[in-house]
């Protein structure tokens, strides 16, 4: 193991007692990035060596060393806004903006002693499961380079499963983290809507968007959610929640080795492909062979993804309805030419297929005489699911079920088959509709690739989901998984 492939967590207090280790750390990782970044693409933009090196050297100079997460790499998807690094969203609308200045959870990291290494791949405004919409390149898995990493955040799993980063972010609005995560071996967690500040992240669709940590082990994922977290004044849906030590807090409930009540979301397991229901049953039965278990079933899954995409794209028609070529997004000629020129060049230009269908599906169902028949019918739909669901939280303390239904597909399968692509995401959404956290946990490995078992629990209760996914981290053995890119 070197250190460009080691564990966050323990990377830290060696850098605390030498801090000039972080240099040999950060070449090893970037000698990764050279050899294997040509054929995984997982970046966007890559910031240069030299200067990533002296951020840190002039940070220990100072005598700054003290931060949680200090000298530690990470990759941030690139919908998330940095100071004086081009954000583009994988779109071509923004493919030369460069914020002026940072996202709430980028301010943290810094302060956090964290040293951003690049801005990753994604889907075009995170609308994709795939990372193949993105607007300049696919990106590969690195278990199989032949399939997809998952979307939207396939860039900062990809980044991860290769070792070519120690930790990273991504935003998760029906699965984004999750997805990803589960295509490549790593642990991914979706927050508590609102535990996360999204000042600063570019909306996609604003009451189901959530930042979230990405990591290859359960502390690190603890550890970064920590310095993330909390609230934030520029965020109207930030909640009031003190910051948490939450890698504290997951080692003091593993001490108490609780015994939990976890339902399995036994239609949703049955309905997944074989060999993903092979590798979630054997994780299920290590689950289960300490903790209180009990069969249930999600309801309405299917009537969950149509609701989840009714929402999804009518907030995405109003959150992107911003970007006309004279306000904001790529440049067109305007002299002499009528707004709704503009608009459609600019748009036609900027925009890639993917995201101009769902803004046009948006933009249907909030049209005069379908808001009702769809968009109101959603949000009812979502009124009632989130009953249902704390209904089987009243007796239940988490809910297990696949991650991804499907293992993971071969480049350019699920972009021609769309809804196969939106049906894939049954498992992933209901935690965004209803707001609470789910993290994805890697449950093995079926002819090469890679599978994620999901557990969901009530809102703020993510400690306890950290538990469970260290329990299965003992149990299972995957911890700190990093592909051999070949």
């Amino acid at each position: 193991m070197t250190l460009a492939t080691e564990l966050g967590y323990r990377l830290v207090e060696e850098f605390k007692a030498d801090p000039y280790r972080i240099t040999k750390y950060l070449e090893e990782l970037y000698e990764r990035v050279e050899r294997i970044e040509p054929r995984v693409r997982a970046f966007i933009t890559l910031r240069p060596l030299d200067e990533v090196v002296k951020e840190v050297e002039e940070r220990i100079k100072r005598g700054d060393t003290e931060g949680p997460l200090f000298g530690l790499a990470v990759a941030v998807k690139d919908n998330i806004c940095t100071r004086g690094i081009r954000t583009t969203c994988a779109s071509r609308m923004l493919e030369n903006f460069v914020p002026p200045y940072d996202a709430t959870v980028i301010e943290r990291l810094r302060r956090a002693g964290a040293v951003i290494i690049g801005k990753t791949n994604m889907d075009e405004f995170a609308m994709g499961s795939t990372t193949e919409t993105s607007a300049f390149y696919p990106t590969r898995n690195p278990w199989n380079l032949d399939r997809v990493p998952g979307g939207s955040s396939g860039g900062s799993a990809a980044a991860l499963a290769a070792g070519m980063a120690t930790l990273a972010l991504g935003s998760d609005t029906g699965g984004s983290i999750r997805n990803p995560a589960a295509f490549t071996a790593t642990y991914g967690l979706k927050p508590t809507y609102g535990l996360v500040s999204r000042f600063g992240l570019v909306a996609y669709a604003s009451s189901l968007d959530q930042i979230g940590p990405m990591a290859r082990c359960v502390e690190d994922l603890a550890m970064l959610l920590s310095a993330i977290s909390g609230h934030d004044p520029r965020d109207s849906t930030s909640l009031d929640a003190p910051p948490r030590d939450y890698l504290r807090l997951l080692r003091e409930e593993w001490s108490r080795e609780p015994r939990l009540r976890i339902g399995i979301a036994r239609n949703l397991v049955e309905g997944s492909e074989e060999g993903v229901r092979r590798c979630v049953e054997r994780a299920l039965d290590a689950l289960c062979s300490y903790h209180d278990c009990e069969d249930v079933e999600i309801p309405y899954p299917r009537h969950a993804v149509a609701a989840y995409y009714i929402v999804a794209m009518a907030e995405a028609s109003s959150n992107l309805a911003r970007y006309d070529g004279v306000r904001y997004g790529i440049e067109v000629g305007v002299e002499g030419r009528s707004w709704v020129e503009v608009f459609k060049e600019a748009r036609t230009r900027g925009f890639g297929y993917e995201v101009r269908k769902r803004i046009a599906l948006g933009a249907y169902v909030l049209s005069a005489g379908y808001r009702d028949a769809y968009y109101v019918k959603a949000l009812r739909f979502r009124r009632l699911l989130k009953e249902r669901l704390y209904g089987l939280f009243r007796r239940l303390d988490a809910i297990a079920t696949p991650t991804m239904p499907i293992l993971p597909p071969r480049l350019g399968e699920l972009v021609s088959d769309p809804i196969r692509m939106y049906l894939s995401d049954v498992c992933t959404v209901i935690a965004n509709l209803v707001g609470i956290p789910a993290i994805s946990v890697p449950a093995g490995f079926s002819d090469g690739l890679p599978v994620g078992l999901q557990l969901m629990a009530p809102a703020l209760e993510e400690v306890r989901l950290l538990y469970l996914a260290k329990f299965l981290q003992e149990s299972l053995g995957f911890r700190n998984l990093v592909a051999e890119v070949v």
